[in-house]
């Protein structure tokens, strides 16, 4: 697994909030493992934090807006494309105003300013959701349809098509997310001549200028219209030209369009906490479809990640088996419940149980419906960490281990005979005076069966 990563150090931007037209600073500062992305309103008293989180989107017009306990982020996504294009993890955002900087309209001057304050590795893996089967969001109304599909690594295609002559259909594929600075990190936000002169009448696109959004002119423009946009961008003269966008512009690509439309699929999708490892296809993209669909696939990465069973190859030899079990636990058949110790190192151990109708608790557990009792299931947990506070002192034949409390036990699932289950023993605190406390979970059928918090203690032999 690869390492989470956050920056080196604080950098900051500054700019005007395309929106607002208000000025704003924003700060990249580092974070802690596990952090994510998250927003620090540092204008506002209290310095209210809102989380890059799906569930937060209240608005989607002119692009993905976030609200928590009244507390607000507009135009979130061309940010967080950024800290997702450079594989960063973990990052506090600060801004004194609503909205981040629009700078060029793209995302290329946050990844300039993340690369300058440095990426560092953090001693944590990254956290990441393997796409195993075809997820997919359709919007009946618009057309608009994401779909992810397996792959070996993130991948995204768009595809777009506005019903125009002047910007027609384009695609845009990023095979790699290491290809992100390259290839969509300039890709410029653009707007129709139409949407445009609706923005400005209503007073909603104070930030803008031709520098910062590519206007595409799809109807016939008035001498009139002309003289307002010049007025409205502060220009002596502007002209349209052969390509059908406004001048003083000129594009990166010819596919700039949707490659910018990929662009806010990275960032609106970062709304799921979690790295992905599959092939996003989107087509005809937009931020209400987009963060839709970051629900929908958060929704569903949470419940997986709850019955998610570690995936391990029991064809080959175990770390440890039966008799090397023996040599380290006291306990013996009948109440020896585990089979073989598949992993070990000095935060966690894994166990595995293969439940056969032959246990003698089945005589009486039911004999017509037989299930493995809860309270064996805890305790083969138990013995699965026992075997990982054991291993810290070099002669654990001599040592005995003892409950000292077991709390928020919850069981899922049935066990019944033919079962094989898998226990994950991870500790919550490190280990003092021989006291191990620990998040067990146990896992059959790719799903969780039992979990409990446990503590326990080893004592030399009297």
């Amino acid at each position: 697994m690869t390492k989470q990563q956050t920056i080196a150090n604080e950098v900051t931007l500054k700019g005007v909030g395309l929106h607002t037209g208000a000025n704003v600073t924003m700060k990249f500062v580092p974070a802690p493992i596990n952090h994510g992305y998250a927003f620090k309103r540092v204008d506002l008293e209290g310095e209210p934090i809102i989380e890059a989180d799906a569930n937060y989107v209240v608005n989607t017009q002119r692009g993905t807006n976030l609200e928590k306990r009244g507390v607000k982020i507009q135009t979130s996504e061309h940010v967080l494309a950024a800290l997702v294009g450079l594989e960063i993890d973990n990052v506090l955002i600060e801004l004194d105003s609503p909205e981040p900087p629009i700078m060029d309209g793209s995302a290329k001057f946050f990844v300039e300013a993340l690369e300058k304050a440095g990426i560092v590795t953090q001693e944590a893996d990254r956290d990441e959701y393997e796409v195993r089967d075809v997820i997919s969001y359709k919007d009946e109304a618009t057309g608009s349809e994401i779909t992810v599909i397996p792959a070996d690594e993130y991948q995204i295609t768009t595809m777009v098509d506005f019903g125009t002559k002047v910007l027609g259909t384009q695609n845009a594929t990023l095979e790699h997310i290491s290809d992100f600075k390259s290839e969509i990190a300039d890709a410029r936000t653009f707007s129709f001549l139409h949407e445009l002169e609706m923005l400005l009448e209503n007073g909603l696109i104070k930030g803008g200028d031709l520098n910062n959004a590519i206007v595409y002119v799809d109807k016939e423009i008035s001498e009139s219209t002309m003289k307002r946009l010049e007025k409205a961008f502060n220009k002596k003269k502007l002209s349209v030209k052969p390509n059908g966008i406004l001048d003083n512009l000129t594009l990166h690509q010819p596919n700039e369009a949707a490659r910018h439309k990929l662009l806010d699929v990275v960032g609106d999708l970062a709304l799921t906490g979690t790295r992905l490892k599959g092939k996003i296809i989107a087509n005809k993209p937009g931020h209400y479809v987009n963060t839709q669909f970051a629900k929908k696939l958060a929704k569903i990465i949470k419940l997986e990640k709850r019955n998610k069973i570690p995936k391990y190859d029991l064809s080959i030899p175990p770390l440890m088996d039966i008799n090397q079990i023996m040599a380290m636990l006291p306990h013996r058949p009948p109440f020896l419940l585990i089979d073989r110790i598949l992993e070990l190192t000095d935060q966690y151990v894994v166990g595995m149980k293969n439940v056969s109708m032959n246990e003698p608790f089945f005589v009486g557990h039911f004999p017509g419906a037989p299930v493995m009792p809860g309270v064996l299931q805890i305790e083969a947990m138990a013995q699965t960490g026992g075997i990982l506070v054991l291993s810290t002192v070099p002669d654990p034949e001599n040592y005995l281990t003892f409950f000292m409390k077991v709390d928020n036990v919850k069981f899922k699932q049935k066990v019944l005979p033919g079962d094989t289950l898998i226990f994950h023993c991870s500790l919550m605190s490190p280990i003092r005076r021989g006291i191990c406390h620990m998040q067990a979970y146990a896992y059959s059928n790719n799903k969780l069966v039992c979990e409990a918090e446990m503590m326990a203690q080893i004592a030399k032999k009297s």
